[in-house]
Order: C-alpha cells, then structure tokens, then sequence
C-alpha cells in the first residue's frame, strides 16, 4: 500500500497551471518538522513537494498562501526523466488525493471590525442560542 499523510506549512504560495488537454494541476511545497531533534537540540524539517489535479488543485491555488498549515493525504510518486544535459534525473513528489485546510486563510488588512465577535456563516440558520439558556428538546 502507498499510502502517505503529511501536515506542514507551504513554503511559497502554490502555482497553478493548466496542462495542454486543459487539465488543472497545483504544485507547492511542504516544510514537515521531524518528530526528533538534530545534535545540538535543533529541530529540522523536510521539505516536501506536493502535486495537486483538478478541482482540489483550484481550491489550493485560490485559497492556500505561504506559510499557512495543510493536511495532504496521498501517495508517494518517483519518477525519472532526462535532462538537457543527457543526465538521468529523480523525482519524489506526493501526488494528493485529499486535501484539508488547517488554519483560516489570512486576512491582509490587519484590521478586524469586532475581535471578540467570532465569525460565523451560520446565520441562516437561524438566531443563535446563548449558552446559558435550555435547549428546548
């Protein structure tokens, strides 16, 4: 089973480019921090490219920004081409299946109009209940 989940910070803003038979495909980098410390007590990382197709490819290229955390699921791919030069090349690269945002995506302007008012898209829902008050069922 080729089977690979990832959770890291994209290290550039993903590109996005349409393929000649149109296909969308979206390509960023993870930095993943390993689990152990180097020699003199530092952590590393590893840096982790990432290739997304089709519609999740344009939801990560709309909505993913340098150094925003994802969760990629995927599977591990190595493949080989030929250089200009003549020279035999490797790739490593997990190709993605599934796709989840971790952190909202960050607002430019640094103002907020109520910073203890959390957001929320569930207005029509309906009014909300305060936490304090019965639940009438």
């Amino acid at each position: 089973m080729n089977r690979v989940i990832l959770l890291g910070r994209l290290t550039r803003d993903p590109e996005v480019r349409y393929t000649q038979t149109g296909k969308v495909v979206c390509q960023f980098t993870l930095a993943v921090d390993r689990q152990f410390s180097n020699q003199e007590g530092q952590r590393e990382a590893d840096f982790i490219p990432v290739v997304v197709w089709g519609k999740t490819a344009e939801l990560c290229g709309n909505h993913l920004t340098k150094g925003q955390r994802a969760l990629v699921e995927g599977r591990l791919q190595i493949r080989s081409y030929e250089a200009k030069n003549g020279t035999n090349r490797w790739v490593t690269e997990v190709i993605a299946n599934n796709f989840e945002f971790v952190e909202p995506k960050r607002s430019d302007s640094g103002s907020h109009a109520n910073a203890d008012e959390p957001k929320s898209d569930l207005g029509s829902f309906g009014a909300q209940v305060p936490f304090d008050e019965e639940i009438p069922f």
